[in-house]
């Protein structure tokens, strides 16, 4: 297993070198891996006025996805630049502030009426406040800084996963329990808070796995893969759980003398 680990990413840092080579490829590929993000998430709109509530949920978990992997790609080739980030932004507010909201607002928030329309509206200011804040701190933050080990609130992506936490227990147990509008206006309300807000989250890009856990990390990887596939929505439903319970332990053992913190948004 380690010898195709080892493999993949030999395999993955020459199609790297391949793209560099190639600059107009190279600027290409985030960037359509962006535009699938966005595509995902507007097709998550399209299933909620279907009525499709699994379609809508696997389409913004897609667009999370696609939204995690275009910034990793545009790092590995060194491509960042100023039109990349304005349209990740652009496309990280249809998929995670506006298509979550409509999903959740056509799934339960409409029989509250006026007042679920209104929670949909908070969640989508609260993305489009905190996309704005996120381009002019980064305009703002000196070039060639080391990267912080947490966020600066919620990112847009993991705060509209939460929002559908409600939805995806509904498909698995007593609908009733969980598809009370009222349910989804707290969490949206709390989510969104969290968005604008300041409280340290937590971040993986600057998780570092030691040489001696590689293969453990690697065999975690593909069980949670493996369960992925088997049990999609259960295994959404433990990490999405997993994801909460770490905001209150970051922001509680968190110093914040100890480092700046990292531009509020997950760009991937």
């Amino acid at each position: 297993m380690a010898r195709v680990g080892e493999l993949g990413r030999s395999n993955l840092a020459r199609t790297a070198t391949a793209l560099r080579r190639d600059e107009r490829i190279g600027k290409f590929a985030p960037n359509a891996l962006t535009l699938l993000g966005l595509c995902s998430g507007a097709t998550a709109i399209w299933f909620a006025l279907g009525g499709d509530w699994k379609a809508g949920v696997a389409a913004i978990i897609c667009a999370a996805v696609f939204d995690m992997l275009d910034g990793r790609l545009a790092r590995l080739l060194g491509v960042n630049g100023a039109f990349g980030a304005q349209l990740d932004s652009l496309a990280d507010l249809v998929s995670f502030g506006i298509a979550p909201g409509v999903l959740v607002y056509m799934w339960t928030l409409y029989h509250a009426q006026g007042a679920g329309w209104a929670f949909a509206l908070i969640f989508c200011a609260a993305s489009a406040i905190r996309l704005a804040r996120f381009n002019v701190e980064q305009t703002e933050s000196e070039p060639g800084s080391a990267p912080p080990s947490y966020f600066t609130g919620l990112p847009t992506p993991a705060a509209a996963c939460l929002i559908l936490l409600p939805m995806v227990l509904a498909f698995q147990f007593n609908e009733r329990a969980f598809s009370h509008p009222w349910l989804s206006a707290a969490m949206i309300a709390l989510m969104s808070w969290l968005m604008v807000s300041r409280v340290p989250t937590l971040s993986l890009k600057t998780l570092h796995v030691p040489p001696q856990f590689k293969k453990a990390a690697f065999g975690f990887g593909g069980l949670l893969l493996a369960s992925a596939v088997l049990w999609p929505w259960a295994t959404l439903t433990v990490a999405l759980l997993a994801y909460l319970a770490t905001i209150p332990f970051v922001a509680s053992h968190h110093d914040p003398d100890s480092e700046a913190p990292m531009p509020p948004e997950l760009d991937g």
